[in-house]
Formats: C-alpha cells, structure tokens, sequence
C-alpha cells in the first residue's frame, strides 16, 4: 500500500517482519511450540499485524529471565497473545525459549526457574532498578512540528478526532517524533486489508510532551486508504479491531 503523505517519516530503517514472519520466527526458537493448541496456531496464520513487548525481567549473579507478550489482531477483530519465557538456567547457560498460550502458564513455567519470581503485578521490577535515572522517552527532532500537527488533524476522518482545544495546544510544539507502534503497510488476511499504528509524540514550549496515536488502514468499503487519530493508545488499537470486525 502507497502512503499518499510523509512517506519517509512512516517507514523505518529495515521493513519490520510480516505477522507470519514473527510468529514462524517465535515458533522456530521455542523448545515447547510443539505444544501450543492447533487451532491456536490456525488463527494465528491469518493474522493481519502484529505488537511485541518486554513484560518483565530478572538479572541475578549471571542467571537471567525475561518475559515477551506478543499479540496479533485477527481479521475477526480479536487479539490474540502468546508469552515468550526466555532464561539462562538451563545446565548449558544458554538462553533457551519457551512460549505459552497464557499468563497463568507463564507463571508456572517462571515459578519452576531458579530465580525469584516475578511480583504480584508481573510488572518490571528488575528493569527499574538498572537504570537510576530513566532515559527521554522520546528523541525529538525540531522540524515545523506545529505544522506537522495541523496536517495531521487535518487529514483524521473519524468523527472523534481531537478537536480544536488539541489543535491549539499543538500549535505550540517545538519538536515532534513519529514511532510506528504496530504493523507496517502491507498486504495481510484478506487481499487488500492493511492496519499500521503511528505515535506522534510532540514536544511542547513549556517542556510538556502530548502524544497523538494515528491508525492507517484499507477496512473500508471500497478498499481506500483511511487515516484516523485518536489521543490514546488504546483509543487507537480499539478502533483497528473495531474496524476490522466490521468487514470480517
């Protein structure tokens, strides 16, 4: 698919993988694939994109486990997630992979290692303590951001894009960055259906950052390119499975 503005600014260094390259991928490091359910694997193979996270981590005297969610939307509109282990604890000390269907599998695998386990939250207590001073969240670059955010509202056609007290706030942006957060531009599922999730993060004057979440996608009746933008996150990912239910 063609992206008809800012074609540069949206496409990284290296094209990232396609649904089915992650997931054969993931599957062809973990020891225990052979396990997950086959119709697990069959919604997977028609997956429309894709999202992976760090969960959690420990680093203790050489001994180390970290923990991955990867998530695909399905072209029914669902998200499915499957938990990536990897450890060191093994006799080799070599990394090895594990992947499970859910959070309560993952437990029970981290609780068998030796190392402490992860809190009652499964949040990033490790990660916290490596860092004393947390790094910028984003690296902004100083390019007529103010412009940037009045062409991009201007191009949103959801009724519930931000409206104008948005606008006048990002009129005063100094910097902007864009960071693409789920999916790339291509064709996956159905012929023609595409979903990639965009943040555009801008630096205010006064220091202050505001976010903008923008999904591009083809689920429209005719197949043409739409652009909407949401002030969320999750706003933004709501409406991809929102709007790839409807033509499923």
């Amino acid at each position: 698919m063609s992206v008809p503005y800012e074609t540069a600014a949206y496409e990284p260094a290296e094209s990232p993988e396609s649904p089915e390259e992650h997931l054969a991928r993931l599957l062809g490091r973990a020891l225990n694939s052979f396990e997950l359910p086959d119709e697990t694997i069959r919604r997977l193979d028609c997956a429309l994109a894709h999202d992976s996270s760090l969960h959690s981590a420990h680093h203790s005297a050489g001994l180390h486990r970290e923990t991955y969610r990867h998530t695909w939307l399905l072209p029914d509109g669902a998200a499915l997630t499957l938990w990536e282990l990897v450890h060191n604890t093994g006799r080799s000390g070599e990394p090895q992979h594990e992947v499970y269907v859910d959070e309560e599998e993952l437990r029970a695998a981290t609780a068998r290692l030796p190392l402490p386990p992860d809190d009652s939250e499964f949040e990033l207590p490790a990660l916290v303590q490596l860092s004393p001073v947390p790094p910028p969240r984003h690296v902004y670059v100083p390019d007529d951001s103010a412009d940037h955010a009045r062409r991009l509202l201007r191009r949103a056609e959801n009724p519930d894009r931000p409206g104008a007290e948005t606008a006048a706030l990002l009129a005063t942006a100094s910097a902007h960055q864009i960071t693409q957060a789920f999916g790339r531009p291509c064709r996956a599922g159905r012929a023609g259906l595409c979903f990639s999730l965009y943040e555009h993060a801008f630096l205010l004057r006064d220091g202050r950052e505001v976010a903008l979440w923008e999904v591009e996608h083809t689920a429209t009746p005719d197949g043409r390119h739409m652009c909407e933008v949401y002030t969320s996150e999750e706003a933004a990912r709501e409406a991809m499975e929102r709007r790839a239910a409807q033509l499923s």
